[in-house]
């Protein structure tokens, strides 16, 4: 939950104690200081779920498992811990979060997106996350979001990988139970709120008018593992927080209005663009009042979360009853508003077989697609597919069939596709839609053709197809290529910051070698022999090797690592400069090259 504090009065209790001071807030951005008063008075209506709906949904809804939920919580802690005990947004440890979640979320069949954030976030922030679940009325979205940044002095384990791990095991129960969709359900995993919110500013702003429309309500997960609680909920009394209401009602925990949290989370750039919004909270560095403790457990005139903001906010911050319920009310919520217990008029199914081949670069394999009319009339059925890598491609004979009926689809090679599995998604769309799932495994050649893989490595052709800080490749005055008239200038500021460039390859099988070559130019204003700015170089999590200062020369140098290790896989090529606050080091990259042979 970003510092960004707002004088409030809304109708609904006030908490008795103050809000102790918050560590360390990021200045307010002039667009989040709207009065509460103004977003109450154009708070916008959302549909309210009749009271049966309600009853049903709080007995089908499913019980999250909170044990994954944690799982994924020593992950993200994990993933601090191997990036310098952070998760903030400009650093690798948010990139390699973005990159657990995805990987989880595609895997289970949902359309996931990076958006990068390209005006108004932090310089280097990494991209904010969208996944759509593909079923549902497309016009009618409910979107539950997180911001998955962390804030430079710690892992952000409760704030905010409480709510980024609840609402990605809610998605992944979701594609695994696969129930009929009344809606489309959206959720959104953010970059740089510890900042200002403004990971969420950007997506707002980029939508349509017509595509914010179509968003009937967003919820909000932020702090809802706080070790000595409440149970709080952003705008209690309005209708989109009814679902939400109704679930932690049936447990007997009597909620209270989220004032501490108004206008400091995702959740206020949705209701700044007239979109209903709620979500649950658990405190952040208020004190819990003596009736709070009474009510809830727990010690009074003490934080809500004594680590806000700290190096103490791991694993060991999180209280699972609290996470627990948290996680069982958004599923509550997205059950009652999405999901249907009734079967569509006219319904179909969609099936492979078979759900898996496997071919030489350049070959191709086939499946049969088939449906079933499973209710009802049978209907059009026009199939698609996603997920596809570069150099392949996915055709179906007929596009589209009458459902019961059969098409043939083929999947396409070519020689310079990359060796590799890959997981498609076959989307069959009628009144409903359906997706299955292809496995499509690329075999090395059976030997070994020397080749270069790394693309744009002088950094001649733009910026493509590296990724993370981009803005550090061009013809920048005050340094000089190795070759041509581009590199990459990463640090160099003389503060505290990190810069890293990444891209992805696959190694093929078949080689006996693959070498990384790469010239870079260090030069320091740091004087002595102690390491304070340092470069790094990753495949993966791990480090092959670390430069510093103290390798600072004239010119530039050449560096070779040696990566046969990862001959047949798939692998993220990382290159990361960090300075410290003190004087300033540059580690000039250019003519990167990774050969085969």
């Amino acid at each position: 939950m970003a510092g960004i504090s707002l004088a409030v009065t809304l109708g609904a209790a006030v908490l008795p104690a103050a809000a102790a001071p918050l560590a360390d807030p990021p200045p307010t951005p002039p667009s989040h200081t709207h009065s509460a008063a103004d977003r109450v008075g154009h708070r916008p209506a959302v549909p309210q779920a009749r009271p049966a709906a309600v009853r049903s949904a709080l007995s089908d809804a499913p019980d999250i498992d909170v044990a994954k939920v944690q799982a994924h919580l020593t992950e993200l802690n994990s993933i601090a811990t191997r990036n310098g005990g952070t998760r903030k947004s400009s650093g690798q440890g948010y990139r390699d979060s973005v990159a657990y979640v995805k990987g989880k979320l595609q895997a289970a069949g949902y359309t996931v997106t990076e958006q990068p954030c390209t005006s108004g976030c932090a310089f280097g922030a990494g991209p904010n996350l969208i996944a759509e679940w593909p079923q549902g009325d497309a016009t009618k979205v409910y979107m539950f979001g997180s911001h998955l940044d962390s804030v430079g002095a710690g892992p952000g384990i409760n704030d905010n990988g409480s709510g980024s791990a609840a609402l990605l095991e809610t998605a992944l129960t979701l594609a695994e139970q696969h129930p009929a969709m009344a809606a489309r359900v959206r959720f959104g995993w953010w970059t740089d709120e510890e900042q200002g919110l403004n990971g969420s500013d950007f997506y707002v702003n980029s939508l349509s008018s017509a595509e914010r429309a179509k968003i009937k309500a967003y919820y909000n997960f932020d702090m809802i593992a706080s070790p000595n609680g409440g149970y709080f909920i952003n705008h209690i009394g309005s209708a989109a927080a009814q679902p939400m209401k109704a679930y932690w009602d049936s447990l007997g925990l009597q909620p209270e209005e989220n004032t501490e949290g108004a206008g400091r989370s995702d959740d206020y750039s949705f209701e700044q663009a007239g979109i209903a919004t709620s979500g649950y909270a658990m405190g952040a560095g208020a004190r819990k009042t003596t009736a709070q403790a009474a009510k809830w457990g727990g010690t009074a005139n003490r934080a809500y979360d004594s680590c806000y903001h700290q190096s103490c906010d791991t694993t060991g911050n999180i209280n699972a009853t609290g996470l627990n319920r948290s996680v069982d009310g958004i599923a509550s919520t997205l059950w009652q508003l999405a999901v249907t217990s009734s079967t569509p008029a006219n319904d179909f199914s969609l099936t492979t077989s078979p759900t898996a081949g496997s071919v030489d670069p350049g070959a191709s394999a086939t499946s049969t697609v088939s449906t079933a009319t499973t209710s009802g009339s049978a209907q059009t059925v026009t199939l698609s597919a996603s997920g596809a890598p570069a150099g392949v491609t996915v055709s179906f004979s007929p596009s589209s069939v009458t459902s019961g009926a059969g098409s043939t689809m083929t999947v396409a090679t070519t020689s310079a596709t990359a060796p590799g599995t890959y997981p498609l998604t076959v989307t069959g769309t009628g009144s409903v839609t359906h997706t299955t799932t292809y496995t499509l495994t690329v075999k090395g050649a059976g030997g070994c053709t020397g080749q270069q893989l790394l693309t744009n490595g002088g950094f001649e052709s733009g910026t493509t197809p590296w990724t993370g800080d981009t803005g550090t490749i061009g013809a920048h005055t005050g340094q000089s290529a190795h070759g041509g008239s581009r590199f990459a200038w990463l640090g160099g500021y003389g503060y505290s910051a990190t810069d890293t460039l990444n891209q992805s390859v696959t190694v093929p099988t078949g080689c006996r070698k693959a070498t990384l070559t790469y010239w870079l130019h260090i030069d320091t204003a740091e004087t002595g022999s102690v390491a304070y700015d340092t470069f790094k170089v990753k495949v993966g999590s791990t480090t092959l090797t670390t430069l510093s200062n103290t390798d600072a020369a004239a010119g530039y140098t050449q560096r070779t690592l040696d990566l046969s290790p990862y001959i047949g896989q798939r692998i993220t090529l990382t290159f990361t400069a960090t300075e410290d606050a003190g004087l300033q080091s540059s580690f000039v990259l250019d003519d990167a090259a990774l050969q085969t042979g």
